[in-house]
């Protein structure tokens, strides 16, 4: 690596992230690679997380990697349901959607949306719009008919994602898709990513939330698990709640091509860099 190089390296690190050591590495291995990046809770309402989260987004970028962002708004959804007085139930945490519902969450979605694309351009970074209203590449079937407007993923236009890459932007995806009946559906946003990350059979599939990783009984931080271990984890009830959706995420994207999914705490800053270029990295890495 030559020293302009290294020069040019360390202007694009921000101060507080990996070491230029670490990072020279670590990045070719995800040359060429594809990252998809969920991220959800504190990082989409608190607004220094936030701008962190987009400054390490256009980082990635800038040092040649294709990240996919899929965001959730779980928080804002929730704060407008308030707002407009009606109340939400839920069925093993995914929220019952029915036709009032899913208009709302709809344009909380895509008014977000473009909030995450508008703030990585004003870091220099041309991203794109996929919601179910743009560029849609989520089709969908029901979930289960309680919960209403609810989907799973069947089908993703993969294409449209490679192209939006070839052309150096970073595609933003919300977590909506649409049946065959052209209905808009809400997906959970963990789900949404894990099936995007299987088509792509991507590198890494990082899953952003609000706590440190999988807590072992002791309650230390577990910081790899394979797939089976995992699952003991699920039927031994130290995974539990919210937990299990998102483990079982995991367990499905990496027994289906994704190489390595890594659940992290979107509350520390840089999280992303620290998991992708340090020896240590950040949260709980799950992978055969």
């Amino acid at each position: 690596m030559s020293l302009l190089k290294e020069q040019e390296l360390q202007k694009i690190l921000p101060i507080g992230g990996p070491s230029l050591k670490e990072v020279k590495k670590y990045l070719d291995k995800y040359n060429d690679e594809f990252i998809v990046i969920k991220c959800g809770g504190s990082v989409l309402i608190n607004p220094n997380l936030f701008n962190i989260f987009i400054q390490d987004v256009a980082v990635l970028k800038k040092l040649g990697l294709s990240p996919i962002i899929v965001h959730g708004g779980g928080k804002r959804i929730n704060n407008k349901l308030t707002e407009l007085n009606i109340k939400s139930n839920f069925i093993k945490g995914l929220r019952v959607t029915d036709v009032k519902t899913i208009s709302i969450v709809e344009n909380v979605l895509i008014e977000f949306n473009k909030e995450i694309v508008n703030a990585l351009k004003y870091q220099s970074c041309e991203a794109k719009r996929i919601t179910s209203k743009e560029r849609n590449i989520i089709s969908v079937k029901p979930e289960n008919k309680n919960l209403g407007f609810v989907g799973i993923p069947n089908k993703i236009k993969t294409n449209v994602l490679k192209e939006i890459i070839k052309a150096n932007e970073i595609p933003v995806v919300a977590p909506l898709g649409i049946n065959e009946d052209n209905q808009t559906f809400n997906v959970n946003a963990d789900t949404a990513a894990g099936a995007i990350a299987k088509e792509l059979k991507s590198r890494r599939l990082l899953l952003m939330t609000d706590i440190e990783g999988v807590i072992d009984t002791n309650n230390n931080l577990v910081s790899e698990i394979t797939p089976e271990i995992a699952n003991k984890m699920i039927e031994d009830e130290i995974v539990k709640g919210g937990m299990i959706p998102k483990i079982n995420t995991c367990i499905d994207a990496v027994n289906n091509g994704v190489r390595g999914v890594v659940i992290i705490d979107g509350r520390k800053p840089h999280s992303i860099l620290f998991e992708l270029f340090s020896d240590k990295g950040a949260g709980t890495l799950i992978r055969k």
